[in-house]
């Protein structure tokens, strides 16, 4: 009895302190040029029985289900965030990139695995497939913050959110055929239609049956919504996982849904799915350090091989498949370079790999080792150089600044209304005008503005600036015509 507590506050004790740890190195990630997920891995790589032997792990289940459900977190965060007015234009090159730049990527690299590594094509191929996808928490957690230009943005993260599925239905297609028989490449054609399909259709239907009940139910709490929010991702990976369908796929079109419309508690919600995605983050990268022993990956066949790998990967494979997916889009030569430099590999490579390994395929430990130092090369080296390469080639966009004010959101639930927060632009049409010539609709008050950091009290002759931060307390009867007054464009004059 004495020795189960002893153990259990062992263990809160150092998942305090991997939490901590954690947080700490976030902090001095940007400054050292160095990406926070490759901190995470290190962490769990000298906590591990290959470093300090605080932890021996080797369960390649336990973290695979942990990586799977951190993945689902952090898509579904990821989509809650991204406005479809800003993928829209780049809807259909990201899906290429998504589709066509996986496989592309996959068949080039899998014809080095095949002589670099000595095993079959389907092998080969498998290996490919797992490397194929950009990574959404490597992607995401690397452009917060950067100044790329938002087109670009735009595109690395719809590729990065909707390209998991196709690496993940690539490795478990290959594992099939290598492990059975009669699986053959035709059965692979309808699981994948059934799959994209299924996750289409169950991440819109979900996505809109969410974002009903947040803004129909009144709960007691505000602090309950973004757990319902939660509740919903889960449900849409697991139900649409149960049918065939891809998980991942539904969970970030659902959260593309409800990110994008008109909810109640918004910012409550986004607030915590941005803290919860960091903490799964953290925790995911960290089991996924645990899961690896520097002694079988630091070796002069791992380093070599995963060294080509790599050069084949970043230097080739990648930019092949950009150039093959956007041909007929108006991106430059320097877009499709940064691009192609920008192409993350995270967190899914390396969770893709255990499912060799619980599969028993014969060189699967062979592959979670190289796949691991693609990893981390990819993250270290191209991870740590987007922004600098972003100047070199000139697409950088404004810089982006990180406001210095902090004002509590909230949903007033009994009084049936919220207040809101809207980032004015240059383009919008109440930018120059006072408060007082401005036609606010009925039950709306502006409560404050913040320019250049600094507050500024409302009154009916302050003009509205571009890049102020305005707060507005809104009856939710009234919010649909305050949306669309403050989505009016100044009129371009005819040339």
């Amino acid at each position: 009895m004495f020795e189960d507590i002893v153990n259990t506050d062992y263990f809160i004790l150092i998942l305090a302190l991997f939490f901590i740890i954690g947080v700490v190195t976030t902090k001095f990630s940007s400054r050292l040029g160095v990406p926070a997920l490759i901190l995470f891995i290190l962490i769990g790589m000298i906590a591990g029985s290959d470093g300090l032997g605080l932890i021996y792990f080797d369960n390649a289940s336990y973290a695979q289900l942990i990586g799977i459900f951190a993945l689902v977190v952090i898509l579904f965060e990821g989509g809650l965030s991204t406005k479809w007015s800003t993928i829209k234009p780049v809807a259909i090159p990201s899906l290429l990139l998504a589709t066509v730049g996986v496989l592309v990527t996959s068949f080039t690299v899998a014809v080095a695995a095949t002589f670099l590594l000595d095993v079959t094509w389907l092998e080969g191929l498998l290996f490919g497939a797992i490397v194929g996808s950009t990574d959404a928490a490597a992607v995401f957690a690397a452009l917060k913050g950067q100044n790329i230009q938002s087109r670009l943005g735009a595109t690395l993260e719809a590729e990065s959110g909707t390209n998991d599925p196709m690496a993940m239905f690539l490795t478990l297609a290959l594992i099939q055929l290598i492990t059975i028989d009669h699986y053959t490449v035709w059965d692979t054609v309808g699981t994948f239609v059934l799959q994209m399909g299924l996750g289409l259709i169950m991440g819109l239907g979900l996505g809109w049956i969410a974002s009903w009940v947040i803004n129909r139910v009144n709960l007691d709490s505000g602090g309950l919504y973004p757990i319902i929010a939660m509740g919903f991702a889960l449900l849409t990976y697991s139900a649409t996982a149960s049918l065939g369908g891809s998980g991942l796929l539904a969970v970030y079109v659902a959260a593309l849904y409800i990110g994008n419309s008109d909810l109640t508690y918004r910012h409550t919600i986004f607030r915590f799915n941005e803290g919860f995605a960091w903490m799964m983050q953290l925790l995911m990268f960290v089991i996924l350090g645990l899961l690896v022993f520097p002694g079988q990956l630091f070796t002069m066949e791992v380093i070599v091989r995963g060294l080509l790998l790599s050069f084949v990967l970043i230097l080739i494979a990648r930019p092949l498949a950009v150039l093959i997916s956007t041909l007929g889009f108006k991106y430059t030569w320097k877009e499709k370079t940064l691009l192609s430099w920008a192409g993350l590999r995270g967190a899914v490579p390396i969770v893709l790999a255990t499912f060799p390994l619980i599969a028993g395929l014969e060189n699967a430990q062979m592959f979670f080792n190289v796949v691991f130092f693609v990893v981390l090369t990819s993250a270290l080296i191209q991870g740590s150089t987007i922004s600098p390469f972003a100047n070199l080639l000139g697409l950088s966009g404004p810089k982006k600044v990180t406001p210095l004010h902090s004002l509590e959101l909230i949903s007033i639930g009994q009084a049936n209304a919220e207040i809101v927060e809207y980032s004015v632009n240059e383009e919008t049409k109440i930018v120059g005008r006072n408060l007082a010539e401005i036609d606010f609709p009925e039950d709306v008050l502006i409560n404050a503005i913040i320019r250049d950091g600094e507050l500024v009290t409302p009154y009916g002759e302050t003009v509205i600036e571009a890049n102020d931060i305005l707060y507005i307390l809104v009856s939710r009867k009234s919010k649909k015509d305050l949306t669309r007054l403050l989505g009016e464009r100044k009129s371009v004059p005819e040339i």
